[in-house]
């Protein structure tokens, strides 16, 4: 098989020219991360290695990983550093360096010919920096969450292309987006450390945009490739989806990104639409609340 060495890398360690390395990252999620596993491990792609980064988990993840799943990699941190750190110190720690990484949540599981076409896509295409599957609900397994990715920093709005939708024929077509979810997508390991990696100011949401913006401000291509499939449990951690702890987590998110990628000149009135779009989000997850307790 061919294989190639890089200056950057450890040179002792010799990687094939389509090996990925796919980093799973949990915190006191075991079913869930044992089930994702389970469903990486029944891919089909052969030059796989898998990652299991632990974002010290006090409920033996890493003992019934050790033990269910022997031939995968794991890395204890001794806390929770939270998504982006976390995958960052995963990424930096690999024994096993590999051309292509793919970051995929615990809380998912994937199509056993899942990782061959994002492979396929950074292959074929120079100018395509991220490849990202289509993701479904895993609770409603024929309903989209995620086929592709819009933003407008202006109007503060940052949306999943088709999430809540049935599968239909227009999502199933290869497209350019604005962003890749950080749920699952696949980049070359050199491109990760290129575009400076996650940005670890952000806690919480919006990690993944903000990769995407570097990339695609500095002329990258983010590509939705739709025969690439996963399903996500969504809304698994923090109180769910409609929680307070989520709502202020992401809004405080959406403003940084704002402030670090938005056009100086449309400033004012991002930050207008910011504020409306937070206390119209507030309101709506309060009436949700109020009416979950009658």
């Amino acid at each position: 098989m061919a294989s190639f060495c890089r200056q950057d890398y450890n040179c002792n360690i010799i990687m094939s020219v389509r090996s990925v390395n796919i980093i799973v990252l949990n915190w006191n999620q075991k079913d869930l991360s044992l089930k994702c596993i389970s469903s990486l491990e029944k891919t089909v792609y052969k030059d796989k290695h898998i990652v299991f980064v632990d974002n010290g988990s006090i409920d033996g993840s890493v003992e019934s990983v050790k033990r269910l799943h022997p031939n995968v990699e794991i890395i204890e941190l001794e806390n929770n550093l939270g998504y982006a750190a976390g995958n960052n110190a995963g990424f930096s720690m690999i024994s096993k360096k590999s051309k292509y990484t793919i970051f995929l949540n615990n809380d998912t599981f994937v199509d056993s010919s899942f990782i061959e076409p994002l492979i396929d896509e950074l292959e074929d295409n120079t100018l395509s920096i991220q490849a990202v599957p289509k993701i479904f609900y895993a609770q409603e397994k024929g309903k989209v969450w995620y086929a592709g990715g819009d933003i407008n920093l202006t109007l503060s709005q940052i949306r999943h292309i088709g999430i809540r939708s049935s599968n239909i024929e227009k999502y199933n077509k290869r497209l350019t987006v604005d962003y890749a979810t950080g749920c699952c997508f696949c980049i070359r390991s050199d491109d990760f450390t290129r575009f400076g990696m996650f940005d670890e100011n952000y806690k919480m949401y919006c990690e993944d945009v903000d990769l995407s913006l570097k990339i695609s401000n500095n002329g990258g291509q983010i590509a939705y490739i739709p025969n690439s499939k996963v399903w996500h449990h969504v809304s698994m951690s923090l109180g769910g989806s409609n929680s307070y702890s989520k709502w202020s987590k992401k809004q405080l998110s959406i403003l940084r990104l704002i402030l670090k990628h938005g056009r100086l000149i449309l400033l004012p009135i991002s930050i207008i639409s910011y504020f409306i779009n937070a206390s119209l989000s507030f309101m709506f997850i309060s009436i949700l609340k109020i009416t979950k307790k009658r």
